[in-house]
C-alpha cells in the first residue's frame, strides 16, 4: 500500500474509534486501536513525502498518548475524529 492509502486506513479507523468511543464500546475501540497501529508502523516504513512527514511525526505522538490513555468521552472521540479530518485531508501529501 502506498502512503496515501494507509493514511486513509488510519483517518477511517479514527472515525471508527470515535464512533465507538461515544458508542461507549471499549472491546471496539481497542480493536480498531490496534488495527490503527498495524497501518502506523506500516506507514512508518513506506516513502513519505517531506511535506507529510511533520505531521505523521505529531499524529503519532498524539495517537501514542491516546492508545496509552482511553476514555471514553466526548474530548477523547473529539480527538480521535479531528486527526480523522487531518490526515484524509493531508494523504494527498503523503
Amino acid at each position: 500500500m502506498s502512503a496515501e492509502e494507509l493514511t486513509l486506513h488510519i483517518a477511517s479507523n479514527l472515525d471508527r474509534i470515535c464512533t465507538w468511543a461515544l458508542a461507549g464500546r471499549e472491546n471496539r475501540v481497542n480493536q480498531f486501536l490496534e488495527n490503527t497501529q498495524e497501518y502506523i508502523d506500516l506507514l512508518e516504513i513506506a516513502p513519505k513525502s517531506s511535506q507529510f512527514e511533520k505531521t505523521f511525526v505529531v499524529f503519532k505522538q498524539r495517537f501514542y498518548r491516546m492508545k496509552n490513555n482511553v476514555i471514553l468521552n466526548e474530548e477523547w472521540a473529539e480527538e480521535a475524529l479531528t486527526w480523522a479530518n487531518i490526515l484524509t485531508h493531508r494523504a494527498k501529501l503523503a
